[in-house]
């Protein structure tokens, strides 16, 4: 008989001390790019840190007020999370997992705690996803999620209660 085991998932604010985490989780989601161009370590450095403050200045200039976490499996760091919340939505951001803890069940948790809350609130939850990540969509879509609209390289999803 297998048996299920129960995720101890929490999340917690970023801190100072969490940049090397959060900068090397951000490094663990453009793969492609490093191993489509034959990048220095240096450049590869300097590409991944000026990318990462690109992104978190955006966050930060769109979603003013938004948390950014880690998230936090039996008390290890397995990723991040940007959470914005208003009156009229929780947006998903950006989330995460570094690839070692991917497929665990580990961003479903987080999503489906988004979702408890939003039904408490009675507001939709909201994520983009990229076009080339037929995996996350299909997450999305098992959790309820359907497609509003496609701008760009990104497909908006939405959970309504």
């Amino acid at each position: 008989m297998q048996t299920r085991r129960t995720l101890a998932i929490r999340l917690r604010p970023v801190g100072e001390e969490d940049r090397g985490f959060t900068l090397a989780v951000f490094a663990s989601t453009r793969e492609r790019e490093r191993n489509a161009i034959a990048w220095t370590p240096g450049e590869w450095t300097r590409f991944i840190q000026t990318q990462f403050a690109a992104q978190c200045n955006h966050y930060a200039t769109f979603f003013p007020g938004s948390e950014h976490v880690v998230i936090l499996e039996n008390e290890t760091a397995v990723g991040r999370a940007w959470i914005y919340r208003c009156d009229l939505e929780i947006r998903l951001v950006d989330i995460a997992i570094l690839r070692t803890h991917r497929s665990r069940g580990i961003g479903t948790h987080v999503i489906r705690s988004l979702q408890k809350e939003a039904a408490d609130a009675q507001l939709p939850v909201r994520h983009s996803v990229e076009l080339e990540n037929p995996r996350a969509r299909a997450l999305y879509e098992r959790l309820g999620f359907v497609a509003t609209e496609t701008r760009g390289l990104h497909t908006l999803m939405e959970w309504n209660p």
